[in-house]
């Protein structure tokens, strides 16, 4: 069997690489940002205009489908893919978030998460055998450990605890996983390192979770509410201790300026909410950094929204439409705008890979930087 995963090229100044994820939908180019398609869609775009963007894969969410509209009834679609039209790649994510997010409707044990609906209060108990057998029933192509995601702040001893919970139900989900002989050739597997922000503790998580045998590496627990700097700092650590020859994936961060820097480190996939929500709420990404399109200084703007997008939004409507559409409270300005910060993150992922193939990445970064400031800096001085 071809190899899950490639390397293709190492950059000669950092730890920076590209390669190629193999799965039974499709190929899946290194480093990727993956949007967030929750609840089997991503917000206001259909599949075929994702396709059209160049996503190469999405992200959904094994909790909410299991809540709505359950996993039996995609089951009886033919799957995921066949359910939202979708037949790139997906990647579903355990529920751990959620369980962490939660917290006042759920009771963690070792056995597992009981839990009350946020939608209508029925009590439900997720165990991480049950959570394995949801996404192979769901047919993604890359399926998550279940896990704990610790808050922030955070006292060592219940990091402690909780690395050590996840790395007990990482076990579980290897053995449920190898005993079900439907996903081995199709679907894969990938662990998660948690450890708050100890270093000591994401060793340890690193360490034995690689002693598990996964086919990819996910580090969680980040983006909770740490500052920045601390998020770069646990990073920079964490990553060293992953396998090199496995994919290595950042869950929840899509600043653009992060980004940037986690691909340095040698991480490999991303996904994020932040782009399509942003876009929901009326920021948009250009090459010249983050533009408040909803503000009253776009009302007669009627250049493009980015003169060096092509995208659909880009390409027909004007600042000034969009600031209408939005203050009007129109839905298309919902859909231009999210159309538009997907084929940003698209985008801006094919320029990083070029940089890494041309070993240019620090070059490229800088220039980057320069430009995503200066519309943020002239927007502070407009009217």
């Amino acid at each position: 069997m071809e190899k899950n995963f490639e390397i293709l090229k190492k950059s000669k100044h950092n730890n920076a690489r590209t390669g190629r994820i193999v799965t039974s939908h499709g190929i899946v180019n290194t480093p990727v940002f993956i949007p967030v398609g929750t609840q089997a869609t991503v917000k206001t775009l259909s599949p075929k205009e994702l396709e059209e963007a160049g996503v190469e894969m999405v992200l959904s969410n094994t909790y909410y489908l299991f809540l709505r509209p359950g996993v039996e009834t995609i089951e009886k679609a033919g799957g995921l893919h066949r359910f939202m039209v979708w037949n790139r790649p997906i990647i579903t994510d355990s529920g751990g978030y959620q369980v962490f997010s939660l917290a006042d409707l759920r009771k963690i044990s070792e056995e597992g998460v009981e839990f009350q609906s946020h939608i209508d209060g029925t009590r439900h108990f997720l165990s991480p055998e049950r959570i394995i057998g949801f996404q192979i029933n769901l047919g993604s192509d890359i399926m998550m450990c279940f896990d704990e995601c610790t808050p922030y702040p955070c006292e060592k001893d219940y990091a402690q605890q909780s690395m050590e919970l996840t790395l007990k139900w990482a076990r579980r989900c290897k053995r449920e996983f190898n005993n079900r002989s439907a996903p081995r050739n199709s679907q894969q597997l990938f662990g998660i390192i948690q450890g708050g922000m100890h270093k000591d503790l994401r060793e340890r998580s690193a360490a034995e979770t690689k002693d598990i045998g996964f086919e990819g590496y996910a580090i969680g627990g980040l983006s909770v509410g740490e500052p920045q700097d601390l998020r770069s700092e646990i990073l920079e650590l964490t990553a060293p201790f992953l396998p090199e020859d496995k994919p290595r994936y950042l869950m929840g961060v899509g600043d653009p300026q992060e980004l940037w820097e986690a691909v340095e480190k040698g991480i490999d996939m991303f996904d994020c909410a932040m782009p399509t929500r942003n876009a929901r709420n009326g920021t948009v990404f250009t090459s010249q950094g983050k533009v408040v399109i909803k503000n009253a200084q776009y009302k007669e703007d009627f250049g493009p929204l980015d003169s060096e997008c092509e995208c659909y939004t880009c390409r027909h409507f004007s600042r000034a439409y969009l600031c209408h559409l939005f203050r009007a409270g129109e839905i298309l300005a919902l859909r231009l705008n999210t159309l538009h910060n997907i084929h940003f993150m698209v985008k801006l992922f094919g320029k990083i890979r070029e940089a890494i193939e041309q070993d240019r990445y620090g070059e490229a970064k800088k220039q980057f930087f320069r430009s995503w400031h200066s519309e943020n800096s002239a927007s502070k001085f407009s009217g």
